[in-house]
């Protein structure tokens, strides 16, 4: 979709932020204008992060404007917010092609543009990376500037607090603009407000300021009368005592979506030396109705209508494992009083709207603070309760050591529903699932189960809630074979596998999870034996060994990194027991996969039907009779 010259003018103009940059400031609103009428009808063509990038529309266009990217670095968070930064980057006539295959990537590159100065995807990283940088132009006397813009909930996690905590304690000369579009602070915001902003910010309050300190602090009581007074009158009218307390000037909140005020008051900061803090107020979804009506619907939406603000809906062939997990939870805390619901702000995305509706007291959204989740659940399960934390796989490696020494280490009855498991498609690298069961089965007292159906993702959930240990249960993205739910939950034999078909040609084909479907396909095929594994860890071991004793060969199929992943699992036991006979794994191989939709993702892997079918072929016509003997040696 190319921007129409008569239709966004201004906005055809600019390739490059210098073509930005030479607009009379007077005509920057009228650009953020087209922008947002251009970003309207871009994303309803393919769907894509909406709401949060309509919110920073303006900002966008103030830093471009006053900061000489790419030469001074704009580090975005996340990346929901920088539509808008890609568009006024060289991007403009590209975006309709974002998280498609071959298109845009969905969040800042740095292998995409020179201007995404670092790749993003989870969150609170921006302030992290930005003082990285300011500190590495100022080792090496460098006089550009690094802007952190961070916002969209991302301040909520724990690494930004820490990147605070040492940013502030050094002389680099960091900016960090908060994008606050919290609805509930907009009274704050208005012209008293853009215009303590532009006071602060100014040249001479930061002289009167600096030099009073110099001389105040030779006067101990009196410089600490002087700093209390300062404080005082600052936290009567802004709300930036933490930030100050933390080394910072803080300087806000303004609005937003005031253009001229954010480009006097970025330019004013750009003159200032050491951490400074910009606090901006905007709307998610600013220009259009539906949106800011509703900007957690409109988060990501999919096709949809400007004009009526429909939402164009794939016809759903059945439920997702998300809604499949959101039920299996409502129905247990019916029965179960001790059993408690936690996510790390993905109440949509985990299928947990209902719960949260119907057990309010027993639901806990934490924010984007992975690491917390997992110990708040721990505590909640050493006195006694049942916690259950949805988290997304590419979440949960945030929370790696509280996952081992808070939860295994103590042999605590946490639940993990960790959903988006293996590919998830057009989110791309940075979201993929990809390597959980390698960095799970590792890990001492876990039971991890992989669902192969819709049934049995029920009934794994509800066996992990009879354990006395953590258990984890991973499931895909998306809707699954379309296997009838039965309602009744009974709990599996844990570590038993499930024997699906019993082959004549001497192959055997374990499968883990969502790939079972496409296995028994190929084992059809072949006249392979085929087996449903079920469980990770603890592995089926008695079946293994007695497959291993009587087929020529087996494959692995999983929806995991290969590389120690669960068939790296299965040859374990195999070389332990002395059962030498040629193996295949197959898995994602050993590099990220980029972004596209689920089932490109998934070919781009060989993971899908055709691909595991010519692989396991191939590889199947090689293991002739000598061969065997040779790898055996029998």
């Amino acid at each position: 979709m190319s921007a129409a010259p008569d239709k966004y003018p201004l906005l055809e103009s600019i390739e490059t932020p210098a073509d930005l940059r030479r607009l009379p400031v007077a005509k920057l609103a009228e650009l953020a204008a087209e922008l947002r009428q251009f970003l309207i009808q871009s994303v309803s063509t393919r769907g894509g992060h909406f709401a949060a990038g309509l919110g920073t529309v303006e900002l966008t266009i103030a830093l471009h404007y006053v900061f000489n990217t790419p030469e001074d670095r704009l580090v975005w968070d996340v990346g929901h917010q920088a539509y808008p930064h890609k568009v006024l980057t060289g991007r403009r006539d590209l975006l309709h092609t974002i998280k498609q295959d071959g298109g845009l990537a969905p969040f800042p590159t740095r292998a995409e543009s020179p201007y995404d100065t670092f790749g993003v995807g989870h969150s609170s990283t921006s302030i992290s990376a930005a003082l990285g940088m300011a500190v590495a132009a100022a080792q090496r006397g460098e006089e550009r500037r690094v802007v952190a813009v961070i916002g969209d909930g991302a301040l909520t996690a724990g690494i930004a607090f820490e990147a605070l905590n040492h940013a502030g304690s050094l002389p680099a000369d960091l900016l960090i603009v908060l994008n606050d579009n919290d609805m509930s602070i907009s009274e704050n915001v208005g012209a008293l407000s853009n215009y303590f902003a532009r006071a602060l910010s100014g040249r001479m309050y930061a002289h009167l300021r600096e030099g009073g300190k110099k001389v105040l602090r030779q006067m101990p009581t009196v410089w600490e009368l002087a700093r209390r007074s300062e404080e005082h009158l600052k936290g009567m009218v802004l709300p930036g005592t933490l930030f100050e307390e933390m080394g910072f000037n803080y300087i806000g909140p303004m609005d937003g979506h005031d253009v001229k005020a954010l480009v006097a008051t970025l330019g004013n900061l750009k003159k200032l030396r050491g951490p400074q803090f910009l606090h901006v107020v905007t709307r998610k979804g600013k220009g259009y109705a539906p949106a800011e009506a509703d900007p957690i619907k409109w988060h990501g939406p999919g096709p949809f209508d400007p004009a009526s603000g429909m939402i164009f809906k794939e016809a759903a062939t059945g439920p997702s494992y998300s809604q499949i997990f959101g039920k299996w939870l409502c129905d247990m805390a019916e029965r179960d009083p001790s059993i408690v619901g936690i996510t790390p702000a993905m109440r949509e995305g985990s299928g947990l709207v209902e719960f949260s509706k119907r057990f309010p007291g027993r639901y806990f959204d934490v924010a984007i603070a992975e690491q917390h989740a997992v110990t708040f659940a721990a505590g909640l399960a050493a006195e006694g309760f049942k916690p259950v934390v949805a988290i997304y796989s590419t979440f949960l490696q945030r929370a790696y050591d509280q996952l081992i020494h808070d939860v295994a280490l103590q042999n605590l009855p946490v639940i993990f529903a960790v959903d988006r498991a293996g590919l998830v498609g057009s989110d791309g690298a940075t979201h993929q699932g990809s390597y959980d069961l390698t960095f799970l089965r590792c890990i001492p007292n876990m039971v991890i189960m992989a669902p192969a159906d819709e049934n049995e993702c029920r009934q794994m959930l509800y066996t992990g809630s009879t354990l006395s240990s953590p258990s984890v249960v991973r499931y895909p993205r998306g809707t699954g074979p379309g296997t009838p739910i039965t309602a009744q939950m009974t709990a599996l034999p844990v570590g038993r596998a499930q024997l699906r078909r019993e082959g004549r040609s001497g192959l055997a084909i374990l499968a883990f999870g969502a790939l079972v479907e496409p296995a028994e396909k190929i084992a059809e095929r072949l006249n392979a034996t085929l087996v449903n594994m079920r469980f990770v860890k603890p592995l089926d071991e008695a079946l293994v060994i007695a497959l291993g004793a009587r087929h020529r060969a087996i494959v692995t199929i999983e929806e995991n990194a290969i590389i120690g992943g669960a068939g790296a699992g299965v040859s374990e036991v195999l070389a332990a027991n002395g059962l030498l006979l040629p193996v295949l794994h197959l898995g994602i191989p050993d590099r990220f996969v980029e972004h596209g939709s689920r089932a490109s993702c998934l070919a781009a892997a060989g993971l899908d039907l055709a691909g595991l079918g010519a692989s396991v072929e191939k590889w199947w016509a090689m293991q002739t009779p000598e061969r065997i003997r040779s790898v055996s040696g029998h």
